[in-house]
């Protein structure tokens, strides 16, 4: 290595040429005093590393919500809610995937996307009621060929759904009906978009929502990222534990239906308004909740500050959300 240092000039380049990391050659010159049953890094005691104990109620926790079908996230601020802070999301993420008998949640598939060019919709809600998006999706039967339809209508700000049937086949008519009752409950939105299916470019809708003064937006085609937030609602249906996949009737397929609107409006911690329910977000009580989370955040920084770099913020929903906004104006879905 001498020889090729004088040669070369430099001791990177020659040890560049031999294949050698510097570190390799540091510590061969000068070899560290060898430890008997040296401790791994992983299981080395420092500050900022999370207690046994602590450990142990984050896995109980997160089992117990596995148990009744809810996510890590749900179990974290469920906990957070009690006043009970063990650790930081990512924690309790980190301890979840450390598990043996964790549920594995199945990958949602992709398809090739065809665009035409056609103007993208562009709009932007800053408080509930503003801007609603529905959509339909199929609930499968037993039977080949046969489906059920699921009929939602989502307040985009709050992620509340304020309107939902669940019905045999696809028809305006149908789609009114939902309306007409979203409307009587909620009042009039400002914008209703949608997908460019038959049902949300039928006449008799149009005319319906036209009546009370609101502005309809469609999709461009086969750009479902122009309907995000019914797209993602019906996402966390279906890839929830325990969805059964298959409805034996229509009254069984309502009945889930129903059921699961109210789990998701007044249960769902959800994670694109920084883990509230949506009925906390549409009606405004989660500011007194974001008050008692706050507490128990401070506190716990408090109690280990060595855990952060900085005191943390409690996140609280964004001021406004939309779909196709600039960059800059963009929030989490």
């Amino acid at each position: 290595m001498a020889e090729l240092t004088e040669i070369t000039g430099s001791q990177r380049q020659a040890l560049d040429l031999v294949g050698v990391a510097r570190s390799t050659w540091h510590y061969r010159q000068n070899p560290r005093e060898t430890v008997t049953d040296p401790i791994p890094q992983s299981e080395r005691a420092y500050e900022a590393r999370i207690s046994d104990a602590d450990r142990a109620q984050i896995e109980e926790r997160i089992l117990a919500g596995w148990a009744a079908d809810n996510s890590v996230d749900h179990a974290f601020a469920t906990a957070w809610d009690e006043g009970i802070m063990l650790g930081s999301r990512r924690t309790w993420w980190r301890i979840a995937a450390d598990i043996e008998d964790q549920m594995l949640r199945p990958a949602a598939g992709t398809r090739k996307d065809n665009r035409q060019a056609r103007d993208k919709p562009v709009l932007k809600a800053t408080g509930p009621g503003q801007v609603w998006s529905w959509d339909i999706t199929d609930l499968y039967s037993p039977w080949r060929g046969k489906t059920f339809k699921g009929y939602k209508i989502i307040d985009i700000f709050s992620r509340d759904i304020v309107g939902h049937t669940t019905e045999n086949r696809e028809a305006d008519h149908l789609a009114v009906a939902m309306f007409d009752a979203a409307i009587a409950r909620h009042g009039a939105p400002a914008v209703v978009h949608a997908d460019s299916g038959a049902a949300m470019r039928s006449n008799l809708l149009r005319d319906a929502l036209t009546e009370h003064g609101v502005t309809l937006s469609h999709n461009r085609p086969y750009t479902s990222n122009d309907n995000p937030f019914s797209e993602a609602g019906f996402r966390t249906m279906k890839y929830r534990p325990g969805y059964p996949r298959v409805f034996t009737d229509l009254d069984t397929a309502r009945a889930y239906i129903d059921k699961y609107v109210d789990w998701y409006n007044t249960e769902h911690k959800h994670s694109g308004i920084a883990l509230f329910s949506p009925a906390q977000v549409h009606d405004g009580t989660w500011k007194t909740l974001w008050a008692k989370r706050d507490i128990a955040l401070q506190r716990y920084y408090d109690a280990h500050p060595e855990r952060f770099r900085s005191r943390p913020v409690t996140p609280s929903p964004a001021d406004h959300v939309g779909i196709n906004l600039p960059n800059k104006e963009a929030v989490t879905i």
